[in-house]
């Protein structure tokens, strides 16, 4: 018997108890299915996180230093000194601390609160904020100009009446005008837009268009002169990020050093960086993956299981087909391949009902668990072509008991079966 044939003979096994082959397959089915839409979720959801990170900006170091007996924005002063010291390293260092007084912002007729508390319909996410920075403030928070420049080293210097506006915050005092060499009013003090940057376009992030940028020596007139205590590095590469948080955690850790109770008695920091928080998701996705994968994997199991009790009851009832085969000269090995391929035929359809399954599937997960993502969400293919080899091989092992069962019958014992 050749290969075709032995083809041909488990389709017409297959096909005739078709209610039970269906059955048989089922647990391949659900296993596949499960294996592909649970791993390409956690696979999208790890994208959609890596794309915020990417919108975020890597190699960005946040910087948070808070000196308990600062009068004067001592500890504010010289950490942003030894930033500057290392220009090797670093791109750009700017302070990143927002105004939390409430404030008003005019344009013309239109009127705008900040931090309007008392306001029971003030929504902090859709509310515009105001930023402190320095003159690469854009670089360090990945933001891109759209229009006009940066604020400079002399606006910062000289505190000159300035602003840059995010994406949000043009559209909600300019709409579609150009607001470069406008004036808007904060507190009714004026203040000249010089630039404007690039919608973030975030999901849940609306935030950080949602901004308006004044030199950060504005913040004795405008924020009681608190202690600028949050800064933004950004380095020039990953090497030098890890070099330059590194710096920075040595310099502070000798500008508050801890006592003999493993204590700061002067003061606190935080050092941190996208990069590490982007490793540790990947990580985390990664683990996800494999347990999710594994669970899934178990039902693959049960049903590779499954295969092999159907295919010992088929050889059960086949057992004087088997005896006449083997009394005209069959081989032993054509009756192991063709026990074998009809195990590998049922978890191949199995498999292949459960990748349709699976497609359909990850879409709607996509659409009702990932709804910020604007692709249709569909698996990978080695996620498919994995879920469906694993299927076939698993037809294989688990056919592998029956068919060097049937194999091993003796002709005379098998033609005597009822």
């Amino acid at each position: 018997m050749n290969l075709w044939q032995a083809f041909k003979m488990a389709f017409k096994s297959i096909s005739m108890k078709k209610t039970r082959s269906f059955l048989t397959m089922l647990g391949i089915i659900i296993g596949v299915a499960s294996v592909v839409i649970m791993v390409s979720v956690v696979q999208g959801q790890n994208r959609q996180t890596m794309e915020m990170f990417e919108k975020l900006g890597d190699n960005k170091i946040t910087v948070q230093a808070y000196g308990y007996y600062d009068t004067n924005n001592e500890t504010s002063q010289k950490l942003y000194d030894y930033c500057l010291t290392m220009s090797d390293l670093v791109e750009g260092i700017t302070p990143d601390v927002e105004i939390n007084e409430t404030a008003t912002v005019q344009y013309g007729a239109k009127t705008l609160r900040i931090n309007d508390w008392n306001n029971g319909t003030y929504d902090w996410q859709t509310a515009l904020h105001i930023k402190l920075g320095s003159e690469p403030y854009g670089v360090c928070n990945n933001y891109t100009l759209a229009g006009g420049r940066e604020m400079s080293y002399l606006d910062v210097e000289k505190t000159n009446a300035v602003c840059v506006l995010g994406a949000g915050a043009k559209e909600a005092l300019f709409d579609f005008t150009d607001p470069v060499g406008e004036y808007i009013t904060i507190n009714g003090q004026p203040f000249k837009v010089v630039g404007y940057y690039e919608a973030v376009d975030l999901e849940g992030w609306n935030e950080l268009d949602n901004i308006i940028v004044l030199p950060y020596t504005f913040n004795r007139s405008m924020n009681n002169n608190y202690n600028i205590d949050s800064y933004v590095v950004k380095a020039k590469s990953a090497q030098a990020t890890v070099e330059a948080m590194t710096k920075l955690d040595a310099f502070l850790n000798g500008l508050f050093p801890m006592n003999a109770d493993g204590n700061r008695d002067n003061g606190s920091f935080y050092v941190n960086s996208n990069n590490s928080s982007t490793e540790q998701v990947q990580s985390q996705s990664n683990m996800q993956s494999l347990v999710l994968g594994a669970i899934a994997g178990i039902s693959l199991l049960v049903g590779g299981i499954g295969i092999m009790n159907i295919m010992l009851v088929t050889v059960t009832e086949r057992t004087r087909e088997i005896g006449i085969r083997k009394a005209i000269g069959a081989e032993r090995k054509s009756i192991i391949a063709q026990f074998l391929i009809e195990a590998a035929m049922i978890c191949s359809i199995g498999g292949l009902i459960g990748i349709a399954i699976g497609y359909v599937g990850t879409m709607v997960a996509g659409k009702l668990l990932l709804s910020t993502t604007t692709d249709v969400l569909l698996p990978s293919p080695i996620i498919t072509l994995g879920a469906f080899l694993f299927s076939v091989a698993l037809g294989v092992i688990f056919g592998m008991y029956p068919a060097v069962k049937a194999s091993g019958l003796q002709p005379v014992v098998a033609l005597r079966a009822e």
